[in-house]
């Protein structure tokens, strides 16, 4: 039987058997968690949910807050933006504490507002202002399409070239990662004519996990701002985004935040540019200083917080599931969660490697600190039979193309024994 102390140690000697997986899970102190989600059924089983970095499993709470929501609404009509449980009226602050906590930065420094690509789109307006030499944008290539998309747009509304006014990022002939240290050369040779650098915190495709405290730092050397998409980051890796002074930041909340499909977004600006009246930003009523919103007069006044980077009064319905996952999360805790993401994707490794039948590489870091939970099998041919089949035996992956098959063994809902029994229906694949 494994110890409580043996479970925290990082070399633990892992097995191929189910007694292993299951003696793992008895002393996983999140285990408890998996409890609070809704699994969907296979065969009158749970599957095993191994796709978490695309939608993470409705929290059970989730039903029971909407239904008190509407009840306030049927009860209070319009006056619920006041009187309702949950105040409507600032609905919005009850995630910032949390929402610090996922990320590292202070409650004043974070809101949930929007979705992720607005506020993308949002905060280039900005945080990219380009002017005489200074204007071009580094991103990795390859990035996910809504980043190309969002960098693409905001270089032309500005009159620039893409072709010109992009840098990208990619990773040295016959290799799958981006090094650090092509981007840090490749910041200092572009000097003083970049203006932004742009990155995804983990990559979607390879599950790389950038070194942001170094890049940003680079990133201001060369006197540059440095943003970054978190999608595939929150709630998945510890970070420090005040602490290494990241100037904004962007996330979804659907994917390890668990907060539904197109959950609300959510964004970071560190303070030193919040109450910063230099700083361009769009106003929107909602972004206005509180104080003054019910005046009805011109003139946008931007509060003194992330919070004037909102728009709109926030959409209730779509932040009660934001609500009911934060809580889950917050109550497991970064720490917690990360120690046994590094176990759960340790022995997920572990086990792919015992796979000989199947010709696939990971693509994903094996170092844990460059990584998250994610892992990306490459395939060299069949792979869409490979995920067909996961998917008729029960297994929810993700697939991208050309040959990619994501699993992503989620600390907060996904067991030892779902790692392991997926390895078992792998192994059965294409021996017929």
């Amino acid at each position: 039987m494994i110890t409580f102390a043996q479970s925290m140690m990082m070399d633990i000697q892992y097995e191929a058997t189910q007694a292993f997986a299951r003696d793992l899970d008895q002393v996983d102190t999140l285990y408890h968690f998996r409890t609070r989600f809704n699994f969907p059924q296979h065969n009158g089983k749970d599957v095993v949910y191994m796709c978490g970095n695309s939608l993470g499993l409705q929290p059970r709470s989730v039903e029971y807050l909407m239904q008190q929501e509407l009840k306030d609404w049927a009860k209070y009509g319009v006056e619920g933006h006041f009187q309702a449980a949950n105040s409507w009226f600032s609905y919005h602050q009850i995630f910032s504490e949390r929402l610090a906590r996922v990320v590292g930065a202070k409650k004043d420094e974070v809101v949930a507002t929007n979705t992720l690509t607005v506020n993308l789109h949002l905060l280039m307006i900005s945080f990219y202002r380009p002017g005489g030499n200074r204007y071009k944008i580094l991103m990795e290539a390859g990035a996910f399409p809504s980043d190309q998309y969002a960098v693409e747009t905001q270089v032309r509304m500005h009159g620039y070239d893409p072709e010109d006014a992009i840098i990208e990022i990619a990773p040295k002939p016959g290799k799958h990662i981006i090094e650090e240290e092509d981007i840090i050369r490749a910041i200092e040779e572009a000097g003083d004519s970049l203006a932004l650098v742009m990155l995804g915190g983990v990559n979607y495709y390879t599950g790389q996990y950038f070194d942001l405290k170094q890049i940003t730092a680079a990133a201001h050397k060369a006197g540059a701002y440095a943003g970054y998409d978190l999608a595939h980051a929150a709630g998945n890796i510890p970070m420090q985004l005040h602490d290494w002074d990241v100037d904004f930041a962007c996330w979804c909340s659907y994917k390890y935040l668990n907060s539904g499909p197109g959950g609300v977004g959510g964004l970071y600006v560190h303070e030193k540019h919040c109450g910063n009246p230099e700083i361009f930003r769009l106003g929107g009523w909602w972004g206005n200083d509180e104080k003054d919103r019910f005046k009805m007069r011109k003139g946008f006044i931007p509060q003194n917080n992330a919070g004037s980077w909102q728009m709109s009064n926030a959409p209730v319905f779509n932040m009660v599931a934001h609500n009911a996952a934060l809580d889950i999360h917050d109550k497991a805790g970064m720490k917690a969660l990360r120690e046994k993401s590094e176990k759960l994707t340790g022995f997920a490794e572990f086990l792919l490697k015992q796979i000989k039948h199947l010709s696939f590489e990971i693509i994903t870091p094996s170092d844990p600190t460059r990584r998250g939970c994610q892992l990306s099998l490459l395939f060299a041919d069949n792979g869409r039979e490979v995920f067909d089949a996961l998917t008729k035996n029960g297994v929810i992956a993700d697939w991208r193309e050309p040959n990619v098959i994501r699993i992503a063994p989620v600390p907060l809902y996904n067991s030892f024994e779902d790692v392991y029994r997926f390895y078992e229906i792998l192994q059965t694949v294409n021996r017929s």
